[in-house]
């Protein structure tokens, strides 16, 4: 089961979590795997987009927002685009486009940024958005300060917070086909020794970067931690191996229903309404020339297929749309 652990450090200003997608990382892949137009991602882009799964749920669960958080990077690589989504209540889905083939190892910089010019967009976008409200976005490139270019999702993404928030911050995140885990350490605002205080002003956070003696001995420990026991390692194992000198304060894992776990918005009941907008005679055209009409959800890649007598039940009267379908039609 998909989990999110939360921990503070006792009387340091540091907190940290851990999550682990299983579940939920594998229904995306399984989704993607059984898309006949698509088939399965290659290894370099399912490992890219489980890191953005997990950096999306732990950035998520850094803030307090009500609305969705979208994770993409995009260039002019092989991979046009990776996108990860997570709602306010840890739900979320992810998808990559790319088109050619990806070399078996590629990194960030040959999957995204082979001219330069890619780019990592962080948007929050409000559940209930005010007349005239825009999502917010923030935008960083995918190269340091000094040019060069990033090949791990976390730099950029460390980068990125230490812009935006002026805190500092850790991310270690590592995927395969079984699990997308990510470990996150980050230095909350501080007035005083040991006080927290959220309303610290930008100037007085950034005053702060690189400077806190017990973030950075933290950070430092929290590195050392390796991609294979990020993605081997039950949670316990990776905070005693980590902190067994520290006092670690941790909260009840969020799991199940109200943890991280799959959910994407298409429904075969959309996709209907979106065949009945493009009319009676499109739909009969399509099928003129194959058995059914196949459309595929762009985020999970689910496919949803209509034949015949399902394409003429959508365009009856609303009420008779929503009889159930026949599970054999002879």
């Amino acid at each position: 089961m998909s989990e999110l652990h939360k921990f503070l450090f006792d009387g340091l200003p540091v907190r940290g979590m851990i999550v682990r997608l299983t579940d939920a990382w594998t229904d995306i892949l399984s989704r993607r795997a059984s898309n006949t137009s698509t088939g399965a991602y290659p290894a370099p882009v399912r490992d890219l987009l489980g890191e953005m799964a997990a950096a999306g749920v732990l950035m998520q669960s850094n803030i307090k927002f009500n609305g969705a958080l979208v994770l993409q990077v995009f260039g002019d690589g092989p991979v046009k685009l990776a996108v990860a989504e997570v709602q306010s209540d840890l739900s979320l889905r992810a998808t990559a486009t790319f088109n050619s083939e990806v070399a078996a190892d590629a990194r960030l910089s040959k999957m995204v940024n082979v001219g330069g010019g890619g780019r990592c967009a962080i948007t929050l976008d409000p559940k209930d958005r005010h007349p005239g409200q825009q999502p917010y976005q923030g935008v960083v490139p995918l190269h340091g300060d000094r040019g060069e270019k990033l090949d791990r999702l976390s730099d950029v993404l460390q980068h990125y917070m230490l812009q935006s928030e002026q805190l500092d911050t850790v991310l270690v995140l590592a995927a395969n086909d079984q699990i997308a885990a990510g470990l996150l350490i980050q230095r909350m605002p501080v007035k005083g020794e040991g006080n927290l205080a959220a309303s610290l002003s930008y100037r007085e956070n950034e005053d702060q970067i690189g400077r806190n003696e017990d973030y950075n001995r933290i950070a430092h420990l929290a590195s050392s931690l390796s991609r294979e026991e990020l993605l081997t390692l039950d949670v316990d194992t990776i905070l005693h191996r980590l902190f067994w000198e520290e006092k670690v304060l941790r909260f009840e894992p969020l799991q199940g229903a109200s943890g991280p776990r799959f959910a994407c918005t298409c429904s075969r009941e959309r996709v209907s309404n979106m065949l009945r907008s493009l009319g009676v005679e499109e739909a009969q055209s399509i099928l003129a020339e194959r058995p059914d009409i196949e459309v595929g959800c762009e985020y999970c890649g689910l496919q949803y297929r209509f034949d015949a007598v399902d394409a003429a039940q959508i365009f009856v009267s609303p009420a008779l749309s929503q009889l159930p379908r026949p599970t054999n039609i002879q």
